[in-house]
């Protein structure tokens, strides 16, 4: 039996670290035992919440938190000094295992005779790629069945240098400690020292951990602590013949990194010369014998090096990037040729000071005032009149603006004026790839929906979705967010993974859902009243979503057949999704024949939920809101398995549903004559639904999101507990409490 120690380190993890955790906690088998540590490197998301919550529900599972932010290397020996395995394997937040990569460890231990290290193959994740190859292939070709030095096989510290790719027995890694608590950005001290250190060192070809890329800036600590590596790693290597080749490796490794320093931005000229003269001073001392310079442009950045001249590789460097942004702007010319044409207004705007009482709104796409900029618009109004509030507006929905908004149409002069100098813009979507985001200018994306099919990035292995999307014009737009605001965890985490950019999560709960809880009796009765449901009768929002392989919307749902078979005790309430042409919508003739309700051009979704007594939907993420109401819905998931497998989902609604699941009309029909669309099975489900997902929302978040981003105030109301909250009446409580309405 071999237990292994899992090391995690968790530094702004919350879109990754659960699937860290699963991938350890999973990967245990019949002759192998798991351990746990994880520490919480003072991270400023949710990541903590996400230990604490594993630490309590599994044994297994020990949690570190560190008060302030410590070196990656201090973190990972504040967690290993907990280890009680027979091997320690070092982990980030954001890395995973393998499916049975802990059982293939404990099999190459045995084999081997447990060896101080065991070296295994990685892949590296980013966002546009689900893998990438190591690049260490080569280097695992015939690993042989025994153990080795790293004297018989100096190529192996070619081998990428990180520590995520080999687990170390726990008491080698004990008198060597000193060897992991150096490191912040880089790991090399640690990846290539312990080979160093070992006396049997065992490799296995097999791909084991899963890296997620993220770029890591190397500051002025960074430059320091790289330097102070190498020299303890020289140290550690000696000066003996016997290890010519190792010298060769390491310093070939070394040059390389420093040069790739040098060639980072965000360096001052005065850091950036202060560097390259310590980097030509551990070239000189280091230089093998044998060494040979590289017969190419990086032979010219090495003789630079060699002869310290900061003066040289300076114009080297400058004439490169000038020629680099010649061909980059003539590429770009011809490309915005049009669209500076277009926007030549904007970019006179842009040299105007920035007007801090100034607010752009838009939603959908600049279809009106809606949604949660909406929400946000109209408290916006209440707790600062002062602020100068401006909406986006396409000209046919110009009719839907509410008296006294101020709007602009796309395109328009002012509207190339406002975004220009406005302090805040705030979306449900993305601006305009040309909207350019000035210094001080701060952007506030709300998103619609807690997502259940795939977003961003996370779309891109299912090409139903994916096919034509311009993912890295997409990152550029989400650079621009500074806030994203979020109704619960499980959304907080999917958007820091599905937009892999940095902001700031607003965990405030969704402003369009505030009206869940504040409309009144009075309110749901007059909202009945206006889309024409008689008294007494029970209306059904039936809101499906779109589907991506569908190019036009025709209804899952034979409606007049559910209209009929319902009677008149039930009216249908039936919305479009918003992506469909309404004007080809099959439901007009049904409305006009008065067997339902046609809803899909009435503007509040949320006026349709406090109107409705019960939810049909599919996979739309109304349902999420709606279960704010903890009113009674129907899950319509006849094409389930299509779209799950082309759309790309996150969990398995079927599952995990918010009430009765219907896989077919009959299941639909025989749910509402029977009662099964509001039983205690039903209850229970929405109950633990609503628990997961309307975690945030709780009739204030438009307060907290205006505060906190318009007036600048740190302490916003706090989320009221679930099991304090008081959703709006229910429409047959309504007509309780005004029998005459």
């Amino acid at each position: 039996m071999t237990m292994f120690s899992v090391i995690v380190t968790a530094l702004n993890a919350q879109g990754y670290l659960r699937e860290c955790l699963e991938s350890a906690l999973n990967g245990a088998g019949a002759d192998t035992e798991v351990e746990v540590v994880v520490v919480d490197n003072a991270s400023t998301d949710a990541s903590r919440a996400i230990i604490d919550e594993y630490a309590e529900r599994d044994e297994r599972v020990r949690a570190v938190c560190l008060p302030r932010r410590l070196p990656a290397g201090a973190a990972r020996v504040a967690g290993a000094q907990m280890a009680g395995g027979d091997y320690v394997l070092f982990l980030e937040g954001h890395d995973s295992l393998m499916p049975d990569a802990l059982m293939a460890l404990a099999r190459r231990a045995e084999d081997t005779e447990r060896p101080d290290v065991i070296v295994f193959d990685h892949v590296r994740s980013t966002w546009s790629n689900s893998s990438i190859g190591s690049g260490d292939g080569r280097l695992f070709m015939a690993p042989g069945s025994g153990v080795f030095t790293i004297e018989a096989r100096q190529k192996t510290l070619n081998l990428t240098p990180t520590i995520a790719n080999r687990v170390l027995r726990t008491d080698f890694y004990a008198a060597h400690q000193e060897l992991f608590g150096q490191d912040e950005y880089t790991e090399v001290l640690p990846a290539i020292g312990s080979l160093l250190a070992a006396e049997r060192i065992a490799i296995t070809e097999a791909v084991l951990v899963r890296r997620n890329a993220r770029e890591v800036p190397l500051g002025e600590e960074g430059h320091s602590n790289l330097f102070r590596q190498y020299e303890a790693l020289w140290k550690l290597l000696g000066s003996g013949p016997a290890m010519t080749e190792a010298a060769r490796i390491v310093f070939s490794g070394m040059v390389r990194r420093y040069l790739k320093v040098l060639t980072l931005t965000g360096i001052s000229d005065r850091d950036q010369a202060e560097f390259f003269h310590c980097a030509s001073a551990h070239f000189l001392r280091y230089k093998p014998a044998d060494y040979q310079r590289p017969a190419n442009l990086n032979g010219v950045r090495h003789a630079m090096l060699e002869h310290d001249s900061y003066s040289g590789y300076r114009a080297l460097q400058l004439a490169n990037r000038k020629r680099r942004s010649v061909r980059t702007l003539a590429a770009k010319a011809k490309k915005k040729a049009a669209e500076v044409a277009k926007e030549g207004a904007y970019r006179e705007q842009l040299r105007h000071p920035i007007e801090e009482d100034l607010a752009v709104f838009s939603a959908y796409w600049d279809r009106g005032f809606t949604c949660n900029p909406g929400a946000i618009s109209a408290k916006l109004g209440e707790l600062a009149p002062q602020m100068r509030q401006v909406w986006v507006v396409r000209r046919d929905d110009v009719p839907l603006v509410p008296a006294g908004i101020d709007y602009v149409v796309p395109g328009s002069r002012r509207y190339w004026s406002v975004l220009a100098r406005a302090k805040y813009l705030v979306n449900n979507v993305n601006f305009p790839d040309s909207v350019i985001k000035r210094p001080g200018q701060i952007h506030v994306q709300t998103h619609h929906g807690t997502p259940l099919k795939r977003m961003g990035t996370d779309q891109i292995p299912y090409p139903a979705t994916s096919r034509g999307v311009d993912y890295e014009a997409l990152l550029e737009r989400c650079a621009r967010w500074d806030y994203s605001v979020s109704a619960n965890r499980h959304s907080t985490e999917t958007w820091s993974r599905a937009y892999p950019v940095p902001f700031t999560s607003l965990d405030y709960g969704y402003p369009r859902n505030d009206l869940y809880y504040t409309a009144t009796a009075k309110d749901v009765l007059r909202i009945r009243e206006r889309l024409g449901i008689a008294p007494g009768r029970k209306a059904l929002l039936y809101a499906p979503t779109h589907r991506d392989y569908e190019a036009a919307w025709t209804p899952r749902l034979d409606l007049e057949r559910l209209a009929k078979t319902l009677g008149h005790d039930f009216v249908l309430l039936v919305r479009g999704h918003y992506f469909y042409d309404r004007g080809l919508s099959p439901l007009q003739e049904l409305h006009r024949r008065e067997l339902i309700i046609d809803v899909s051009r009435y503007d509040s979704v949320e006026e349709l939920g406090l109107a409705s007594d019960a939810l049909i939907t599919d996979y739309s993420s109304v349902m999420f809101d709606y279960a704010n109401l903890d009113r009674p819905i129907v899950v319509f998931a006849d094409d389930w398995v299509t779209y799950s497998a082309t759309r790309g989902v996150y969990f398995d609604l079927t599952e995990q549903a918010p009430g009765a699941v219907a896989l077919s009309q009959d299941d639909i029909e025989r749910f509402f004559l029977d009662g099964g669309w509001r039983d205690e099975a039903t209850a229970a489900k929405r109950a633990e639904f609503r628990r997961r997902f309307c975690e945030f929302d709780d009739g204030h978040a438009a307060e907290r999101v205006a505060r906190h981003v318009f007036l600048g105030q740190e302490a916003v109301p706090p989320v009221i507990p679930l099991d304090q909250r008081v959703p709006a009446p229910t429409p047959e409580s309504a007509a309780a409490s005004y029998p005459s309405a």
